[in-house]
C-alpha cells in the first residue's frame, strides 16, 4: 500500500461544529430560495415588433345575477341552469358562458348558451355572444369549459313533428375564439337519441 505524499489534512475529520455549520448553510439557502425564483414562463414567444404587455390584475369572472339575457320569456323570468367560467380570448380577463332557459312550469324549454364579459372598466357584465340561439329548440347537457373551449351535447329533433318532451338527436359541439368570433365544431355526426 502507497502511503500519501500530502499528510493528512485536519479538516478530514467532522467534528459538532462543522454539522452546525453546514446545516445552517443549508438553511440559509432554503429560506432565500423563495425570493431568488424566476419569473413565470410563458409559451409565447416575443417576436419582432410586439411588445411586452403587463399581466392584467386578478378579476372576477363575471357574474350572472341581473344581467338582461336577449331571451324572451314572456311572464316568467329566465334561469342560469348552469355556468362556467374560464379565459376564452386569451386576455387574461375570465370570461362566463352560461345555459339559461325560460322559467317554464311544465315541458321542456329551449336552452341558450351566452357568452359574458366585462369590460375592462365596468362592473357590469354583458353578453358578447350567442353560442346555442333558443330558436334552435336545443336543451344541452354535458356542458363544460376546458383551456378555452366550450363543449356541450346538444339534444334536439328531427323534424317539427317530435314532441317538445322526447328530443330524438344528439350533436356534441365545441366552440373556440378564434380571434374575431366563437367557431363551432361539431362531432362526426349526429346520432338518434
Amino acid at each position: 500500500m502507497q502511503q500519501s505524499a500530502v499528510p493528512e489534512l485536519a479538516h478530514t475529520h467532522t467534528r459538532p461544529i462543522h454539522w452546525v455549520a453546514t446545516a445552517t448553510a443549508v438553511a440559509g439557502v432554503v429560506a432565500l430560495s423563495p425570493l431568488l425564483q424566476p419569473g413565470s414562463a410563458t409559451a409565447a414567444q416575443k417576436g419582432a415588433g410586439t411588445e411586452a404587455k403587463s399581466a392584467p390584475a386578478a378579476v372576477a369572472p363575471p357574474g350572472t345575477t341581473g344581467v338582461r339575457f336577449p331571451l324572451d320569456c314572456g311572464p316568467v323570468k329566465a334561469v342560469v341552469a348552469k355556468k362556467a367560467t374560464g379565459d376564452l380570448d386569451g386576455d387574461g380577463r375570465p370570461e362566463t358562458v352560461a345555459v339559461v332557459h325560460c322559467d317554464a312550469a311544465m315541458g321542456t324549454p329551449p336552452d341558450a348558451v351566452y357568452v359574458l364579459t366585462r369590460a375592462g372598466d365596468s362592473a357590469q357584465p354583458r353578453v358578447v355572444a350567442t353560442l346555442v340561439d333558443p330558436k334552435d329548440r336545443l336543451t344541452v347537457t354535458d356542458f363544460a369549459l376546458r383551456a378555452g373551449t366550450v363543449s356541450a351535447t346538444l339534444l334536439g329533433y328531427s323534424s317539427d313533428d317530435v314532441p317538445s318532451c322526447c328530443p330524438d338527436v344528439r350533436t356534441g359541439a365545441d366552440w373556440k375564439w378564434n380571434g374575431r368570433a366563437f367557431v363551432r365544431s361539431t362531432a362526426a355526426g349526429a346520432h338518434s337519441v
